[in-house]
């Protein structure tokens, strides 16, 4: 007997030769996945979905569907129309009014920030774009001899600096080393705000892979070289990945392998 894992299904294949589909077990309530999976059908409805439609999308029996749309409608997060058709109602609107309002970054980014300062004993900081400039939102330092020195607030260029680049590249800036940023979702710099600076970023996403912000590891130029690049940049996109799912995003782009930049010319330790 063999087991094989396709598209969240458990195939098993019996040794002569049959096969039965066993379900993968979802995480939390069987009813309220399938309750949201329900909604989540809607994300690229305008005009509404029949029954029909959503037990092509969501895989549901008609009779689980109907159960489940009862409930979603007392609770005023779908209408049913007069032509049997489904639509989304005022709820979902009214939760993402507050979300909006209640969104702080550093909820999510905090912990993450944390555990990348302890295991690169370097500077984390999380930079919005602001017009032509960037600016430090949050920072997180780790106490040693020299070490990089960004303040929460801080304007700094946008073109410089591996931070602004992301914002650039993910805000449609154009030109090969955009496209470059695009491919691989992240940016190396090397003194380029300053003598002694490097810094590898990425970008952080939200629903729709919008951009919200970036994320950048900084550190002396001269602890700076391709043994710590490659020992650095896991480390970088595993946070970026892991704000952006918090925050909405798909945090797949971040996934291995990665693209490793030809042109980026790093500091040789004497």
């Amino acid at each position: 007997m063999a087991y094989h894992i396709k598209n969240r299904m458990l195939v098993c294949f019996q040794s002569w030769g049959c096969c039965m589909v066993i379900k993968k077990k979802e995480p939390g309530v069987a009813a309220v996945n399938r309750a949201l999976s329900v909604l989540l059908a809607f994300e690229k409805s305008v005009e509404g979905m029949t029954l029909a439609e959503i037990s092509t999308v969501t895989g549901l029996y008609h009779s689980t569907i109907l159960r489940l749309c009862e409930s979603l409608e007392h609770a005023g997060f779908i209408n049913r129309l007069d032509d049997g058709r489904f639509m989304l109602g005022a709820k979902p609107f009214y939760l993402g009014m507050l979300y909006q309002e209640t969104f702080r970054i550093w909820d999510y980014a905090a912990p993450v920030m944390r555990t990348l300062v302890r295991d690169t004993k370097e500077t984390a900081a999380i930079y919005i774009r602001e017009g032509n400039d960037r600016v430090c939102l949050h920072r997180m330092v780790q106490p040693r001899a020299v070490r990089m020195h960004v303040r929460e607030g801080e304007i700094v260029e946008l073109d410089k600096g591996a931070a602004g680049k992301v914002l650039l590249a993910f805000s449609g800036e154009k030109g090969e080393r955009f496209d470059m940023i695009r491919q691989s979702f992240y940016s190396v710099s090397l003194s380029e705000r300053g003598s002694e600076a490097a810094a590898i970023a990425c970008p952080i996403f939200g629903p729709k892979q919008t951009l919200i912000c970036a994320i950048s590891l900084g550190m002396p130029v001269f602890r700076f070289d391709r043994k710590v690049f490659k020992e650095f940049l896991p480390l970088v996109m595993s946070a970026a990945a892991a704000i952006t799912k918090k925050c909405g995003g798909d945090p797949t782009v971040f996934s291995p392998p990665y693209k490793h930049m030809s042109k980026v010319n790093f500091a040789t330790k004497k």
